[in-house]
C-alpha cells in the first residue's frame, strides 16, 4: 500500500512537472532562408544607362566663350551625381552649356561635364568616358565616319580677325600669312584645302593661298596669344561669335572682310561606344527638334549671342 502510495505521488509530481514546462518537448522546424535578391539587368543600351546612372555626361570646351566656358563664380553642386572628376551645371556657363542642360533636363537626368582636347572629341573612340558632346560641332565627311550627329541645333558663319595693328583688312591679304586655328577645327581643314563635305550653298570663299596654320589647343587660344603679345602670327580664324566676344572683351583684334563659310553645327555621338546608341541619338535629336520648334534653342541664341543663329542660312 506504501508502495502505490509513492507511486502515485512521483506519477503526480511528474505530471504537474510536465505540464509547468509546457508539455513534452518539440522539435521546431528550421526558418526558411531568404532568397538571394534578385539583380536588376544590366542596361542593354546607352540611353537606358543615362537613365539608370541618373546624369548625361557632355563633353564641351571650357575656354570657348560665349559657347562654353569655366563659370569661376560657381561652386561645385552639393548632392550632384557628377563624378569627381567632371564639373557640374554651377561650374561651367555658354550657350553649349546651356544646350547640354536643357538636352539632359528633358531626359530627366542631371547634366556633367568633361573637357578634353577638342582633337580627342573628333577623332571617336571615346571609350565611354563621355555620352555625347555639345561643343559646336560641324558636321563634316570626315566626323561621319567615327559620329553620329544629330539635327544641327545652330549655325555659325566662319571669319577671319587680326590683330588691329597689323595691316591685315582683307581676306585678299591674309594669303601668305601665318593663321592661328584651334587644333582639328574646321578651320585647320578648310586652310589646309581639305572637303569638309558642307553643302556648296555654305561656302563663301575659298582659303587664301600659300598660308601658313598654327593650331593651338582651342580657338580662344589664338585672339588671347595675340593679346598677350605674341608676334608669331597676326591673323587667327574662328566663329564670328567667338570674335564678337574678343571685340566685347575689348582684345586689340578686329574682323577681316566677309564670314568665309556657314557651318552646321550639331550633338556629337561616338559610333564606337559599348553599349548601342541609337536610342540615345534618336531621343536627342527628337529633343533638338523640339527645341526648335518650342523657341528654346532661339531664346538661348538670343540670350548668348544677341542674334538668332538657329535658322540655317539661306542659299
Amino acid at each position: 500500500m506504501k508502495k502505490l502510495a509513492t507511486l502515485t505521488t512521483l506519477l503526480t509530481a511528474a505530471a504537474l512537472f510536465l505540464a509547468a514546462c509546457g508539455g513534452p518537448a518539440t522539435t521546431e522546424a528550421p526558418a526558411p532562408e531568404p532568397a538571394p535578391p534578385t539583380e536588376a539587368p544590366a542596361p542593354s543600351d546607352l540611353l537606358g544607362l543615362i537613365h539608370e546612372r541618373g546624369t548625361i555626361v557632355v563633353s564641351t570646351d571650357p575656354n570657348y566663350e560665349p559657347q562654353s566656358f569655366l563659370n569661376t563664380t560657381g561652386s561645385r553642386i552639393s548632392g550632384t551625381k557628377c563624378a569627381a572628376d567632371q564639373l557640374t551645371t554651377a561650374e561651367m556657363q555658354g550657350f553649349d552649356v546651356d544646350v547640354a542642360i536643357e538636352i539632359g533636363n528633358r531626359l530627366g537626368v542631371e547634366t556633367c561635364f568633361a573637357t578634353p582636347g577638342w582633337d580627342l572629341i573628333t577623332a571617336g573612340s571615346w571609350a565611354d568616358k563621355w555620352d555625347i558632346s555639345v561643343g559646336s560641332m560641324t558636321i563634316t565627311t570626315d566626323r561621319q565616319t567615327v559620329l553620329d550627329f544629330t539635327t544641327p541645333y545652330y549655325y555659325t558663319p566662319a571669319i577671319f580677325a587680326a590683330a588691329v595693328d597689323s595691316g591685315i583688312e582683307s581676306v585678299d591679304d591674309v594669303a601668305g600669312q601665318t593663321v592661328c586655328v584651334g587644333v582639328s577645327t574646321t578651320y585647320e581643314s578648310w586652310l589646309n584645302g581639305e572637303d569638309l563635305g558642307l553643302p556648296a550653298a555654305s561656302i563663301y570663299a575659298q582659303p587664301p593661298a600659300n598660308v601658313t596654320v598654327v593650331a593651338l589647343e582651342t580657338d580662344q587660344d589664338c585672339p588671347q596669344a595675340i593679346a598677350a603679345g605674341r608676334t608669331d602670327f597676326l591673323v587667327y580664324m574662328t566663329s564670328e561669335t567667338v570674335v564678337n566676344s574678343n571685340l566685347e572683351a575689348g582684345m586689340p583684334v578686329m574682323k577681316v572682310g566677309s564670314p568665309v563659310f556657314s557651318e552646321d553645327l550639331s550633338v556629337a555621338i561616338d559610333q564606337s561606344a559599348s553599349l548601342d546608341k541609337a536610342s540615345l541619338v534618336a531621343a536627342v535629336d527628337q529633343i533638338v527638334k523640339d527645341m526648335h520648334a518650342d523657341g528654346k534653342l532661339t531664346e538661348l541664341s538670343n540670350k548668348w549671342f544677341e542674334v538668332d543663329l538657329t535658322q540655317a542660312p539661306s542659299p
